[in-house]
Formats: structure tokens, C-alpha cells, sequence
């Protein structure tokens, strides 16, 4: 039995979201603030989370399966796996496919995780689709049909579904929330499936073994369509060879098959030449800073190829156009020049690693302050050791999130300590500190959850952090 079968088996009612509201029989629409109040109510997405595709299945089934009405392609892996999604989704954009993308998290709002051609749903188109799924919910509670409410992430895959067929999408790229196997979006079938790399993450849901989860991830390959994987380690990626050769399924491994070259480094973004199966692309651009996001755009050009030979239309220009034009925030995203600031979601060791590589390659011979949060059930010792020595000084925060660790916590956890360590409960805060200690030719890296960087992000919109009061003068 799984890790994730043990702890799907009990399931979960959420008795805190509030009763709907109604006009004799019918239900009032809800407005979208009420949405977000629903959605609070229901916990966030971790608490007390369960797994099964039963509960997804009959609501997507009373919506009239919204999710058969377009082509997708479903992205599963432990790193990486947005970033793929994300340009993916730029590539069939550009090649003319009216394109959805849902994602998860969020950083600031709800809304960024459903987009069509870039643009995040309105309010209102959200709180159209929400309001449909809630009535079909609470439709098939009264009859008991499901035995359970949905989760906050089944609730906003099937708006998600919902929306993509009333706004006429053409093809949609979905991430998997976690691991694939029973995740809310393997319930389409996709025309193809894409698996990054693999690390050990959510061990708690999805096993404790490189191979444990890979199986999990295998879950969203499906009979004779093809696969694409940038999964290195090998025992991970026997599971996904054996799990295709069972369905018949052909696999692309990038490894063996995509051979990118001719590295030219344009000040953090790898610019480079492939070579995919005997086709051969040349000047390819990765639209994100790191050397290691070069696996990430090459996965998603190998599954537009491998679409292309699908029949689906996706020329070359299309693939340029796409990486020049796609974005993924909070992945070493900078939001100040003097000092270099950069916010990045790594963490989990595996994600923290190439995150040091990037300091080693890009940022060598410059002081780098690290502000840094994390969730209690990361590999905060680990992570630690990786990031934590190659920072003049570490501030320790945290993000107002349940899970999230208390600066003290961090500290104890911490293998390695630093000589110049500070303890600043609030994210802008801890930031304008480091800031304020920074020289003009300084970096601050913001990292260690996406929780953190979407603290920080808020306080930007918000006015509670102004670039200008960031900014060091010479």
C-alpha cells in the first residue's frame, strides 16, 4: 500500500466552509470575495489533504466534463515542473492554440493559477465558474453522491476546467498539484505527459525513495500516448521507462535523446543549440536565469516536437517566439538592480543545490545575503548546509502562513549557522534590513518558499515595501 493509499483512505469533510446561501431551491451566486471566503474556509491545501480521483471525476461528470472539450498536455516532477508548464504553454500560444495554463500555488492572488494566453481569469469569469462548480457540489451532496466536500485544490481544478471550455481553449497545459497518480488533474487524457525532474519532497505524502515517487509521478502516463522526462536519477527513471513500457506509452528521455550545446551565458540566461532525436534547433533561449532552467526549456521543446509529430501545428518560429515571450515569476525573478534582488521559491534540497550552482556561476566574487523562510516540514538541516555558506549573513523570517517555520525554529533546525546570522519575524522587514547592510554591487536572494516570495510580492503591491527605499546609492 503507498504512502499516498494510507493516507487517502479515511478521507475528509471540511465542516468549516459556511452553508450556501439561497432563494427558495436555488443558490445565490457567489460575488468573488465570497469565493476567496469559501475557499479560506476550506483550509489551506495541505491541511488534512486527501487523495482520489472519485470526488473530481462526479463533479467534472455534472459540469458536463468540461475537461474533454480540449486537448492537454499534464506536467508532473518534483522541480521544475511550473517553469516547464509555463513555457509549454508560451510555445502552443505562439503557435496559434488559444492556450490555458493551471498552476499551482499562487504567490498574490488565486486568479494566477487559471490564465488563458498569458492573461490570469478575471474576477469575475472567476467567480462565474466557482459559483457553477459550488451549485453542481452542492447538488451532489443533497443527493450523496460524493461522500465528501471537495478539497481547496479540486474546487479550483474543476473552475479551472470549467473556464478553459467556456472560454474556448484550444489546448490546455496543467501542473500537477503533487505527485500525479491521484492528483485532481490526471483525470483528463492527455496527448501527452511531461515529468521533470524528481527529488525527495512531500515524503510525508508520497514515499520515501526516489522510486516511491516516481511512481506516484508515473501515474499521469497514460495508454500508447507519449512521454517526455527530464528525470536523472536512476532509479526514479527505471520506474518511468517500466511504467511506459507497460502502457505502450513512447518515451523521450532528454537525457539520452536531447542534446543541447554551444552554451552562450547572456548575463544568467542560457542561450544554446539542440539537437532532438536528429532534429536540430539552433539558438535556442532559456526564458529563465539559471543554467539548470536549460533542462526545464528543453523538456518543454521536446513535448512541443513530440506534439508536432502528433499533428498538432507548432512551428519553428513558434518555439523561438515562445521562449523569447514566456515568463515564470518567483523563480529567480529580480525586482531591484542596486543591490541585486532576487526572489526564488527553492525548497527542498534538490531545488537549493542548483540554486548554489547559480551563486558559484553567476554571482561569484559578489556578497550575497540570503533572506530566508521556510515551511516546517522542509529539509531545513540540508538546506541549510547547501545555502547558508555562501551568505556574508542570513536573515531568518516568516511568512504569514500556518506552516510556515518561526525564525527561532529555522535557527535550530539549521546545521550550519552562519557567523552573522538576524532574526526578523516580518518578510519586508528582513528584506529592507538586508538591503539597507547591502552595497550597490550586492545581491540579496530571497528564497526558501513561495510562501515568502509571494510575502514579499504582496508588500510590493501593497506599498508596504517601495523599490526606491530599497535601492542603495553609491
Amino acid at each position: 500500500m503507498t504512502a499516498l493509499r494510507r493516507l487517502a483512505a479515511p478521507g475528509w469533510v471540511c465542516s468549516q466552509a459556511r452553508s450556501p446561501r439561497r432563494i427558495g431551491a436555488h443558490l445565490i451566486p457567489m460575488n468573488y470575495a465570497e469565493c476567496l471566503k469559501y475557499l479560506a474556509d476550506l483550509g489551506q491545501e495541505l491541511r488534512g489533504v486527501k487523495f482520489g480521483l472519485e470526488t473530481i471525476s462526479a463533479l467534472l461528470a455534472s459540469l458536463g466534463d468540461p475537461h474533454r472539450k480540449y486537448p492537454t498536455a499534464i506536467v508532473a516532477g518534483t522541480n521544475g515542473k511550473g517553469s516547464t508548464s509555463a513555457i509549454l504553454a508560451s510555445i502552443l500560444q505562439h503557435a496559434g492554440y488559444r492556450t490555458g495554463l493551471y498552476t499551482s500555488p499562487h504567490l498574490v492572488r488565486v486568479n494566477e493559477r487559471i490564465r488563458v494566453n498569458g492573461e490570469e481569469i478575471s474576477d469575475e469569469d472567476f467567480a462565474r465558474a466557482f459559483t457553477e462548480v459550488h451549485r453542481v457540489v452542492e447538488r451532489l451532496r443533497e443527493r450523496k453522491t460524493i461522500a465528501q466536500l471537495p478539497s481547496f485544490f479540486e474546487f479550483l481544478t474543476a473552475a479551472a476546467f470549467l473556464h478553459f471550455a467556456r472560454d474556448g481553449v484550444q489546448f490546455a497545459v496543467l501542473e500537477v498539484g503533487m505527485g500525479g497518480r491521484l492528483d485532481a488533474t490526471n483525470v483528463t487524457e492527455p496527448r501527452i505527459a511531461v515529468i521533470t525532474d524528481i527529488a525527495l519532497d512531500h515524503v510525508e505524502f508520497l514515499g520515501s525513495t526516489h522510486a516511491a515517487i516516481a511512481a506516484e509521478k508515473a501515474g499521469v502516463i497514460k495508454l500508447h500516448r507519449p512521454v517526455v522526462t527530464s528525470c536523472n536519477h536512476p532509479d526514479a527513471a527505471e520506474v518511468v521507462r517500466r511504467r511506459c513500457g507497460e502502457l505502450e506509452a513512447d518515451l523521450l528521455e532528454t537525457a539520452n535523446l536531447a542534446q543541447p550545446s554551444n552554451f552562450r551565458n547572456l548575463n544568467g540566461r542560457y542561450a544554446f543549440d539542440l539537437s532532438l532525436d536528429g532534429t536540430r534547433f539552433v539558438n535556442l533561449c532559456s526564458p529563465l536565469r539559471g543554467k539548470f532552467q536549460v533542462k526545464n526549456t528543453v523538456a518543454a521543446v521536446a513535448a512541443a516536437w513530440r506534439l508536432a509529430q502528433e499533428g498538432f501545428l507548432i512551428p519553428r518560429r513558434a518555439i523561438l517566439l515562445g521562449l523569447r515571450r514566456a515568463a515564470w515569476p518567483g523563480r529567480l525573478e529580480p525586482v531591484l538592480d542596486h543591490p541585486l534582488v532576487l526572489l526564488d521559491g527553492a525548497h527542498n534540497p534538490a531545488a537549493a543545490r542548483e540554486l548554489a550552482e547559480f551563486i558559484r556561476q553567476e554571482l561569484a566574487g559578489r556578497r550575497v545575503r540570503l533572506v530566508y523562510a521556510s515551511m516546517r516540514d522542509k529539509a531545513i538541516g540540508e538546506i541549510s548546509e547547501i545555502l547558508f555558506p555562501l551568505a556574508a549573513e542570513v536573515y531568518l523570517t516568516h511568512p504569514e502562513q500556518a506552516r510556515a517555520a518561526t525564525p527561532e525554529e529555522i535557527l535550530a533546525a539549521a546545521r550550519f549557522r552562519p557567523p552573522r546570522v538576524f532574526l526578523e519575524a516580518v518578510p519586508p522587514r528582513a528584506l529592507q534590513r538586508a538591503c539597507q547592510a547591502s552595497s550597490p554591487e550586492d545581491v540579496v536572494l530571497v528564497v526558501g518558499s513561495l510562501f515568502l516570495v509571494g510575502a514579499i510580492k504582496k508588500a510590493f503591491l501593497g506599498g508596504e515595501l517601495r523599490v526606491e527605499d530599497l535601492r542603495v546609492i553609491e
